[in-house]
């Protein structure tokens, strides 16, 4: 029998190289668009005139889209074939990503993030698939999933500084318009080169489970952002709560009775998995919930510009960076319980700092806690997802990372959703007596009022000259002590998290049980840079 030539397995592992490359420039896009929008939204407020409410769904619709279907696609690519349903994924992905750059309403932008979510999450569960079944050698496939995790964190650390070069030279449409050309690149060469794979075994999506998932977390997160706007005894926003109530609750019903569930209720009845869960989602809530009230402070209240408010946000994504890969090293030689532990506290820790800011802040006076809270984090989620994994026999390890990135994104979508609605309330209760005694006739001081009071602050620029100066000067400090009430539940939620660890995940490891844990982190890293 004739042995492959030398010269065959290196083409060989050069195809294989290009198809990783061309699906990881997929992924990129997926987790770019996750943080690159962020430092867009006060151009797209002005432009798409359009108050804070509208712009937490700009951020919230996406992740609120990604956290909903993720447990759905990784069993739609099992069915329907990986090469197929990614593929429709990355297409469906670029029209989107056309239609939001092409928006010119603040609805039309909200319908294609959805669409724009809604692809995303087909991707991401279904493109390890490819990255497994690409690479069978166990070898090649841990470096593999090494390069597919980091591309997250890339992505993560991108995002603010490419977003706001593009928005600066461009305009908000260009960081949608991005995706387009590597986009279709990647599309053409997967089209003709990656190979179908399905799973061995057939299975069955669980449909009623994903609608009612659906329903329960969209009405929640619905009532905690229109909260500000109607007030929380408003029979809108107490209808919302208990449809997400009744909602879940049907949920946990129904996936009990199915004999191939969306999400096993078995693997709940582990309470290191729901500790592990739970600090995933505190630690990305306060995450996101600080990116986005970052954004605002900075551009808003100190006038920096895109570019400026990106690069500041290197102090953040490149400690998240650093530390996601050193959390992975430290969970497997100690046990999760301590770099949780040490990160809750450094999270808390760069949020309460963050919440000292007052207008004008200089970055050299909180540079350094975006780091302690990008640190915090990493050391938070790459060791939870550790010990969530550890806490499943081997065959679960695939649906137990999908409720650890469920966990993950959905904690996204509650940090902007609550922070923003806080802030927002605030806003509402200050700013119209703060303003009463400004000199302006009565129709423009409630027109200033009402625009301030949702989170338009660019109303200011649209005042005389004479006054200008003096309403931002007056709506500034209400502003960053809006931001400490949000920084502040943030740094709590973080704590709680610590805490639960502290009583419930286990010490260090001990030499036997040990050698699990580096098979494990590849994709606990893959978690953190995904957040």
């Amino acid at each position: 029998m004739t042995s492959p030539s030398p010269t065959a397995g290196t083409a060989a592992a050069r195809g294989k190289g290009l198809l990783l490359t061309f699906v990881c420039i997929g992924i990129f896009m997926v987790y770019l668009d996750s943080t690159i929008v962020n430092v867009a939204l006060p151009e797209i407020q002005s432009d798409l005139s359009t108050d804070m409410t509208q712009l937490q769904w700009v951020i919230d619709a996406y992740a609120l889209v990604v956290a909903c279907l993720l447990l759905t696609a990784g069993t739609l690519g099992d069915i329907f074939g990986r090469k197929r349903i990614f593929l429709s994924g990355l297409a469906g992905f670029l029209a989107a990503s056309a239609l939001c750059a092409l928006a010119s309403t603040y609805e039309f932008l909200l319908v294609a993030r959805v669409l724009q979510g809604a692809a995303g999450s087909i991707m991401i569960p279904v493109s390890l698939a490819l990255v497994s079944t690409t690479f069978p050698e166990p070898a090649a496939r841990a470096r593999a999933i090494g390069i597919w995790a980091g591309i997250g964190g890339l992505a993560l650390a991108a995002g603010p500084v490419l977003g706001g070069v593009l928005v600066d030279a461009f305009g908000w449409q260009a960081i949608f318009w991005v995706n387009l050309p590597f986009g279709l690149i990647a599309l053409a060469v997967l089209v003709a080169k990656l190979p179908e794979s399905k799973a061995p075994t057939r299975r069955r999506a669980d449909m009623l489970g994903q609608v009612l998932f659906i329903v329960a977390i969209a009405s929640l997160v619905y009532g905690l952002i229109e909260a500000s706007a109607q007030g929380w005894s408003d029979p809108v926003i107490l209808g919302s709560f208990a449809v997400a109530a009744v909602a879940l609750i049907a949920f946990v019903a129904w996936e009990l009775r199915q004999s191939d569930p969306m999400l096993p209720m078995n693997l709940f009845r582990s309470p290191v998995l729901v500790v592990a869960g739970a600090v995933n989602f505190l630690g990305l809530f306060g995450l996101y919930g600080s990116i986005f009230l970052l954004t605002f402070y900075l551009q808003q209240i100190n006038g920096l510009s895109t570019t400026e408010t990106g690069v500041r946000f290197l102090a953040l994504n490149v400690s998240i960076m650093v530390f996601s890969y050193a959390a992975s090293v430290i969970a497997a030689k100690f046990g999760p319980k301590l770099p949780i532990l040490v990160g809750s506290v450094a999270s808390a820790l760069g949020l309460l700092e963050l919440a000292q800011l007052a207008p004008g802040s200089g970055f050299g006076s909180y540079w350094w806690a975006m780091a302690l809270l990008g640190a915090g984090v990493s050391l938070v989620g790459a060791p939870a997802t550790v010990a969530l994994l550890s806490s499943v026999r081997p065959e679960q390890a695939g649906t137990a990372s999908g409720v650890s990135n469920t966990f993950r994104q959905v904690g996204s979508v509650f940090g902007v959703a609550l922070t923003g609605t806080l802030l927002i309330q605030h806003l509402g209760d200050a700013v119209p007596g703060t303003l009463r005694d400004i000199g302006m006739d009565a129709a423009a001081r409630g027109r200033t009022v009402e625009a301030i009071s949702a989170g338009d602050l660019g109303a200011i620029d649209a005042l005389p000259d004479g006054i200008r100066g003096t309403v931002r000067d007056a709506v500034a400090p209400i502003f960053t002590d809006g931001l400490q009430i949000g920084f502040t539940v943030a740094a709590v939620g973080t704590l709680v998290g610590g805490l639960f660890a502290l009583l419930v995940l286990p010490g260090r490891k001990k030499p036997a049980a040990a050698a699990p844990a580096p098979a494990a982190a590849p994709r606990a890293t893959s978690d953190a840079a995904s957040g």
